[in-house]
């Protein structure tokens, strides 16, 4: 660590703190909150409050400023005692106070004794992520009933040639990574309004489906509230379920939903509607929407929650682009202050109206933009806003296989362990950006060190750094390991001792084809027991339609 940023991470001592009760009575009062949890993902997962959001360390200045768009919203930092460089004993909150600061960011404090204290003031500790929308899933089948179906009724109806369709409302990645024989790809967002093309006969018995309980809880509930004729119902515990059962998933699967017709968007306009007035949903014209935006005293998210193709032909200027299904599975990560305004837009509305209907549930305060598509101006696919990162100095890829060749030089990767272990330039470590400083002290002496990650962004940061942490001269590569790639030079494939106990993602036990019934039973015990953590924790403010 620099001089010039080791005095201003140890000038944070001055930090004031924030108490539980003080958050615990704003989230029950629907004050902004943004408590942030600076570990990585996979040790945010072992235990959090309800409402905190994963935002680690590593990635603070590619994240922060989408998640926290409001530059003097109350925002609270834990890290449970974690290091960021223990030879020095400079803890994780006092660098990203540092961070935060240098970023604009006017209002920081301190979770006072950390996870503990909120144990100790009596407040829930939530495993697992995206806890939030997990819970309201549980929450809606608890009191809404949710019908739903086992694995071994799905699959007696398929043995009897019965009219049923099963329709997967995961994204389209996870339906051809494994899905169940004959389902059809229909994400969550897209569910209620593409319903009567996907499946024109009304007397068909529709079944939804997800890895786990979640998605398929609501996007089943969705068609009941929307008013769809078919019967429906969830296939219980989704592929999870499905392999507990010992059937068969399939791979690659290919079928996905047909284009919309006008009739479809017509069946269901006027339920939709009605059903995010019923939740509590307004409508803004673009005209009320600009001083929202312009106000500094409430953090605004603008979600554009149609299909990726629609959002780059063209969209609202300054939205941000989330699936409606994937919003509501994820709101914690898109929209990371808990309080905070969300406006959803979709020129055909049903989309919008469903998510909001939803987000209304979960206590958010939510507006549908009402436009017309002429609105939808700015055509791409979106950037992120991230931080300006340091000039620095570049090495191409052919000059940093020159160096290697000499076995002089350290390459440092900071892209995830998955994509460390899938492909890697040859003898290079691995480490995420918090543990830099651990990881060069394990590294035999050098005499300059490249730093790389997937494309290169993540990695510019971290450059100085590196230099200022050895002494020596530090490099970024140039377009990250994408160029090496590109240059068509030698990989790395497969495991790595630097990624042995790599946290830096948590592996959710619904994912890949690779996990242990015991994980998958486990993480289904969790899911039910959600709804009693709810009520003991009596922070999360749901209110479901009567």
């Amino acid at each position: 660590m620099s001089e010039s940023l080791l005095n201003r991470s140890l000038n944070c001592a001055g930090v004031p703190l924030r108490h539980v009760a003080q958050l615990q009575d704003t989230l029950r009062n629907g004050g902004e909150v943004a408590l942030i949890d600076l570990r990585e993902e996979a040790v945010f997962a072992t235990g959090h409050p309800l409402f905190a959001v994963n935002l680690a360390l590593s990635k603070l200045e590619i994240e922060v400023l989408d998640r926290l768009p409001r530059r003097n919203v109350p925002i609270t930092l834990y890290d449970n005692g974690e290091f960021w460089d223990a030879a020095q004993g400079i803890r994780k909150t006092t660098r990203a106070v540092a961070i935060l600061q240098a970023l604009g960011y006017a209002n920081i404090a301190l979770l006072a004794s950390d996870l503990a204290g909120w144990k100790e003031a009596g407040g829930e500790l939530f495993i697992d992520v995206n806890a939030p929308c997990k819970a309201f899933g549980e929450w809606v089948e608890h009191h809404y009933h949710t019908p739903s179906f086992s694995a071994e009724q799905v699959k007696a109806l398929q043995a009897q040639n019965a009219n049923i369709a099963i329709l997967d409302v995961r994204r389209f990645d996870e339906f051809t990574t494994m899905s169940i024989p004959a389902g059809i790809s229909l994400p969550g967002g897209e569910l209620v309004l593409r319903l009567r093309d996907a499946v024109p006969d009304p007397q068909t018995q529709v079944i939804i489906n997800c890895a786990g309980r979640t998605r398929s809880i609501i996007g089943t509930q969705s068609l009941i509230n929307a008013g769809i004729p078919n019967p429906v119902a969830a296939l219980r515990n989704g592929t999870i379920g499905w392999t507990l059962a010992n059937q068969e998933l399939v791979q690659q699967q290919q079928a996905s939903f047909p284009p919309l017709s006008e009739a479809s968007r017509r069946a269901v306009a006027d339920n939709s509607r009605a059903l995010a007035h019923r939740a509590g949903v307004t409508r803004i014209s673009p005209e009320q929407l600009a001083p929202w935006q312009q106000d500094r005293t409430r953090t605004l998210y603008l979600f554009d929650v149609r299909t990726a193709d629609e959002f780059a032909a063209g969209h609202i200027d300054g939205a941000c682009h989330v699936p409606g299904g994937q919003l509501i599975q994820e709101t914690d990560h898109y929209a990371s202050v808990r309080g905070a305004r969300i406006v959803l837009s979709d020129h055909q509305s049903v989309r919008a109206e469903m998510a909001a209907s939803w987000l209304a549930q979960m206590n958010w305060e939510v507006a549908v933009l009402d436009a017309p598509l002429s609105a939808y101006r700015v055509p791409g696919n979106g950037r992120a806003n991230v931080a300006a990162a340091p000039a620095v100095e570049e090495v191409t890829p052919q000059q940093l296989r020159g160096w290697l060749a000499e076995g002089d030089t350290g390459v440092i990767d900071l892209t995830t362990s998955a994509n460390f272990r899938l492909r890697r330039i040859p003898g290079a470590l691995w480490t995420t950006r918090a543990n830099i400083a651990q990881v060069l002290r394990q590294h035999p002496s050098v005499k300059r060190w490249v730093v790389t990650c997937t494309s290169g962004l993540l990695a510019r940061y971290a450059v100085t750094e590196v230099a200022e942490l050895t002494g020596l001269p530090a490099y970024l590569l140039q377009k990250g390991t994408l160029g090496w790639i590109d240059a068509s030079l030698a990989l790395e494939h497969g495991d790595s001792a630097w990624i042995e106990n790599a946290q830096d993602r948590y592996r959710r036990p619904y994912e890949g084809t690779d996990v242990s019934p015991q994980a998958m039973q486990d993480y289904l015990d969790w899911e039910y027991g959600l709804v009693a953590q709810l009520e003991r924790d009596g922070t999360h403010g749901f209110k479901l339609l009567q």
